[in-house]
């Protein structure tokens, strides 16, 4: 996965905002490139898992749309956890062309991951970070 470096540091910033909660949301982007994050609301407010707001999900989607982004991922951080899919992470990825991306606050340098999940089957992606531009 390819994203700006401004977005990789928002995505950052999202997660320590909401620390010790899960933080969550979309990624979006044009020709393969993430350009754009939705913070959306973790309506769990649960520090081991997440759910959006129906509502926000729909207005990501609505959104995006009008500016011709694709949607490319779900995020969410693991505040006190590796950066590696969960057996609920795993059991709840419905989407197989979705990638999967998990910010771990584990270490004092965020670890940032990125997973496609197909039927249980867990594969890491590569995590690119491009210059902004």
């Amino acid at each position: 996965m390819k994203i700006k470096k401004f977005v990789n540091e928002r995505l950052i910033a999202h997660a320590k905002k909401e620390a010790p909660l899960e933080a969550c949301g979309y990624l979006a982007g044009k020709d393969g490139v993430v350009t754009d994050i939705y913070e959306l609301a973790n309506i769990d407010k649960s520090q081991e898992h997440f759910s959006f707001d129906p509502q926000e999900q729909f207005a990501v989607l609505r959104d995006s749309r009008q500016k011709g982004l694709t949607l490319y991922a779900v995020y969410h951080s693991h505040p006190a956890s590796p950066a590696r899919p969960s057996a609920e992470d795993i059991k709840l990825a419905f989407d197989p062309e979705m990638i999967y991306v998990i910010i771990s606050l584990v270490s004092q340098a965020p670890m940032i991951k990125a997973f496609r999940i197909k039927e249980g089957e867990v594969n890491e992606e590569p995590w690119e970070i491009l210059n902004d531009e």
